[in-house]
């Protein structure tokens, strides 16, 4: 990989405001590319809002080709950087939860989840494949909101050469609340939590993190808590969101190649040492 900036947006989506949502993905890119930032992350379902409900297929999208995805293009195409936004994904009559990678030059990739979270489940169609997506400066995994949870997803996207790790979310936190001391306590536990997944998947892995969060009610009993989060590949925060409210934010962070090749040539890193002739029986245990 290439050193570069990187820039990661916690945002509120509420579902279906697409043109709204749009417009908000469109401000923060324009502050983050005069910024010098090259890559801009955005959350889960940024475009579309999350909120599992039937609605969620009205406002799906084709990707490429929808309008959401060409408008995205476009500004991409404007601003010379790269984007990582998640939108509800439609193909062949059926909707996944999906992120795109899209650069100056049109859509690169995308990652559809592979593990749905409660009522998601009654929603979203499954993906099947843990892609690992080349922008040129570096190589990028993807793990979407409850697809982190498992270990698995994130040492395979290392094995396959990802260098950069993004992890969109709309994770949800109860009920809504207005009252800023209680958002305060929600806000520190959604933090912590993400602090101890994420130093875990970098370290593991040797990759840099990006977490970043919806922030805000998307919907009913449908609510997020924000967060972003920079991690190295030795597993050290190395940027992370300052307000401790639930509001919009943003967080730019420089990610240095070297961090990356030290960690990898590391005495005794463990992917160098790895004995996966006898892990087979992890594939097994629920035979």
């Amino acid at each position: 990989m290439e050193d570069f900036r990187a820039a990661a947006v916690q945002m509120n989506a509420p579902l279906g405001e697409v043109e709204g949502n749009l417009d908000r993905i469109e401000g923060w890119t324009q502050r983050a590319a005069s910024e010098g930032a090259r890559l801009i992350c955005f959350p889960e379902l940024a475009v579309s809002g999350h909120w599992c409900d039937g609605e969620i297929w009205d406002v799906a999208e084709e990707v490429p080709g929808g309008l959401s995805c060409t408008r995205l293009e476009r500004l991409a195409e404007e601003l010379t950087c790269f984007l990582s936004v998640g939108i509800a994904e439609l193909d062949a009559g059926l909707v996944y939860n999906t992120q795109m990678i899209i650069g100056p030059r049109g859509l690169i990739g995308k990652q559809r989840k592979l593990h749905m979270s409660a009522d998601e489940y009654f929603h979203f169609r499954t993906g099947g494949s843990i892609n690992v997506i080349d922008v040129g400066f570096c190589r990028l995994g993807i793990g979407i909101c409850y697809d982190t949870v498992f270990p698995e997803t994130a040492r395979i996207a290392a094995l396959k050469g990802a260098e950069v790790y993004l992890a969109p979310h709309a994770a949800r936190c109860g009920q809504w609340t207005d009252d800023a001391d209680r958002q305060r306590e929600k806000v520190a536990t959604v933090k912590d939590h993400a602090r101890m997944t994420f130093r875990s998947r970098a370290c593991d892995n040797g990759m840099f993190v990006i977490y970043c969060n919806q922030a805000g009610p998307a919907g009913p009993e449908t609510n997020h808590c924000g967060g972003i989060l920079f991690v190295d590949p030795s597993g050290v925060v190395l940027a992370e969101s300052e307000t401790d409210v639930i509001e919009d934010d943003m967080v730019i962070c420089d990610l240095a190649a070297e961090l990356y090749n030290a960690r990898r040539r590391a005495r005794c890193f463990n992917l160098q040492t790895r004995r996966p002739e006898i892990y087979g029986e992890i594939c097994r245990m629920n035979d």
